[in-house]
């Protein structure tokens, strides 16, 4: 069986989600795929179906009724990856705003050693691509706050593009993951920290989508900006057995 999957969590990505699916598949490397849909009404799912006729070993869905925020979908697809003994499992956009062939990147960096690797986008620079100003200055400074606040050293705090050994999900405990938005990614980054896991970042460029619409509201900000605070009072009190 296969050792990699990687999760997509879709909502109204039918102008995305054929392209990405067929270009994941096409790498020299055997991933299977995950969709977890929230009940996308532009037909997403539809598609997603239709494609399990060419690919019904290696491309799987998981749909839920409604948008119920990108930190439950992952936290829905890690315990499926897990139930299903994925070695390595990933988390990526539907939007090609990740590069899918930088999975066997990240890949490779937890087959030689990490735990859990990160598409970095600030890990050189700053490498973001059709971004406006205010969002790059945004993002860039959220990292920087988050690792004032969390005092870890990792330069890209908020990026999604993933990968996990299966014994980083196995060991957090999932249900205890209290946040959906960006402060989701934060989050469980933190949480393999304190665990004693290590992470690495990989240099990766980020492209905005150009298909479909973005899920960013200010309510994910705002979610970020307090809820880092939160979290870090958190684990004073918290204990974390090593990984």
């Amino acid at each position: 069986m296969p050792d990699s999957l990687v999760i997509i969590p879709t909502y109204n990505e039918r102008e995305n989600i054929e392209k990405m699916i067929r270009k994941v598949f096409s790498l020299p490397h055997d991933f299977h795929i995950l969709i977890v849909d929230d009940g996308s009404p532009d037909g997403t799912n539809i598609i997603v179906k239709s494609l399990r006729n060419v690919y019904p070993d290696s491309l799987f869905i998981e749909e839920r009724a409604g948008k119920q925020g990108l930190g439950t979908a992952y936290i829905h697809g890690f315990k499926w990856a897990i139930a299903h003994k994925y070695d390595y499992i990933f988390e990526m956009d539907a939007d090609f705003s990740h590069n899918p062939e930088d999975l066997l990147r990240l890949r490779r960096a937890c087959v030689e050693g990490a735990d859990v690797a990160v598409g970095s986008r600030y890990i050189k620079g700053v490498n973001v691509v059709n971004w406006p100003m205010s969002r790059v200055l945004m993002s860039y400074f959220a990292s920087v706050y988050v690792r004032f606040i969390t005092r870890v050293d990792i330069q890209d705090f908020t990026a999604g593009f993933m990968c996990y050994k299966r014994k980083v999900l196995e060991t957090i405990v999932l249900d205890k993951i209290k946040f959906v938005g960006y402060a989701f990614q934060i989050e469980m980054k933190y949480t393999a920290v304190k665990h004693g896991f290590s992470v690495k970042e990989v240099p990766i460029i980020f492209t905005d989508r150009t298909a479909g619409e973005s899920k960013m509201s200010k309510g994910i900000f705002k979610e970020a900006f307090f809820g880092v605070i939160q979290m870090r009072i958190n684990a004073i009190f918290r204990k974390y057995p090593e990984g």
